[in-house]
């Protein structure tokens, strides 16, 4: 086993002991070309009735604390 792949093995084992544990995460890379594009197509087809009344939504149902703090 290499330096680096011993390193990281101790370093979950230990995270571990801790208890967490690793999750790893994949998103788009908002640098690529491609995902742009995807991304504008999308945006062009929102209907702006639609996202009012998903965010009339949300603020509805969220809660706060009665001294605005969050």
């Amino acid at each position: 086993m290499t330096v680096t792949a011993e390193r990281m093995r101790a370093m979950r084992e230990r995270r571990r002991r801790l208890g967490y544990r690793d999750v790893r995460l994949s998103a788009p890379d908002a640098r690529s070309e491609a995902v742009r594009r995807r991304v504008a197509d999308e945006l062009a087809r929102l209907r702006p009735e639609s996202e009012a009344e998903a965010l009339a939504w949300i603020e509805a149902v969220s809660e706060f604390d009665a001294d605005g703090a969050g």
